[in-house]
């Protein structure tokens, strides 16, 4: 692939029709920002590099080489989804959660960074006290939080749960794509019923369950409501079905002085701690997240 030519050279020739990765770049970049998306210049980053089957890191490194007509058509054709509301997440396949790169598809939630304070809690809690640690993980959708515990605590074997045979298998191909498949195993499992015969104990269950209430779902932005799984969000009429679920069916497989981790949505920290305390935990304490917002609750045995 030629690069871009310098001042003086011949612009008669046919490489003034191509474009360069730049071009596209901020042509995309500049549709983004005029039509009102916020993280316009790192989406349009994303866009381009998909399109062109390039990391982010490889697009910069070849930003001033030519490209072809098909990729500009491509990312022409990812800006008009992203501008309908598509998320960038669906429309290139992938995210990248605790640093590891995730397959996303419309079968699974899209990972949060307020998701990653709750594998902080995990890594806080085992870190010193249980390195081998058994850990499950409830609800665990793309497999993110299951993936990103195994890679940050290499001794510990996980089992990650969800009812949703197509967001299992794209946690499968997460566990695959970040090399944990020998310590990882998935089930398929209601989390507000009982837990399937069998499953053993753990040292630590996390979970992220859907947590907004019903009535809210449709007051949700629509690059959410329209497009992500609402089973993966609905969490009933008060938002806390699944944690009562969780606390009445599973508590029982925690081992002694183990831990229940929960995501839970904004102020609904109190009521869980509460339903912790009256299910006969030790305590209840709770994570802030980056927004000062509690984030995580979490139930000692």
């Amino acid at each position: 692939m030629k690069r871009a030519a310098t001042s003086g050279e011949n612009e008669t020739s046919g490489e003034d029709k191509l474009k360069t990765y730049n071009d596209i770049y901020l042509s995309t970049r500049n549709i983004l920002r005029q039509n009102g998306v916020e993280g316009y210049a790192l989406e349009a980053r994303i866009l381009v590099a998909c399109a062109a089957g390039k990391t982010v890191q490889q697009l910069l490194r070849d930003i001033n080489l030519y490209t072809t007509e098909q990729v500009e058509n491509t990312v022409l054709d990812y800006t008009a989804r992203r501008l309908r509301g598509e998320p960038v997440a669906y429309i290139t396949g992938s995210w990248e959660f605790y640093g590891l790169p995730m397959t996303v598809t419309p079968d699974v939630l899209i990972p949060r960074m307020d998701t990653e304070v709750l594998v902080d809690a995990v890594k806080e809690f085992l870190t010193g006290y249980k390195m081998d640690a058994r850990v499950l993980d409830l609800c665990c959708g793309s497999g993110c939080i299951t993936c990103a515990i195994g890679h940050e605590l290499p001794a510990t074997k996980l089992v990650a749960v969800d009812l949703s045979a197509s967001a299992l298998e794209v946690c499968r191909q997460n566990i695959a794509k970040n090399r944990l498949s020998s310590r990882v195993i998935c089930m398929q499992a209601d989390a507000t019923s009982s837990p399937p015969l069998g499953i053993g104990s753990f040292d630590v269950i996390v979970s992220n369950p859907p947590y907004i209430e019903s009535a809210e779902i449709a007051k949700l932005d629509r690059s959410v409501r329209d497009y992500e799984p609402i089973w993966a969000l609905d969490g009933g009429e008060d938002g806390l079905r699944f944690y009562k679920g969780i606390i009445k069916y599973w508590k029982s497989l925690l081992r002694p002085s183990g831990c229940l981790m929960f995501e839970v949505g904004e102020g609904q920290a109190s009521a869980v701690c509460e339903m912790l305390m009256a299910a006969g935990f030790a305590s209840a304490q709770t994570r802030k997240d980056t927004q000062m917002i509690d984030r995580v609750v979490i139930g000692k045995m």
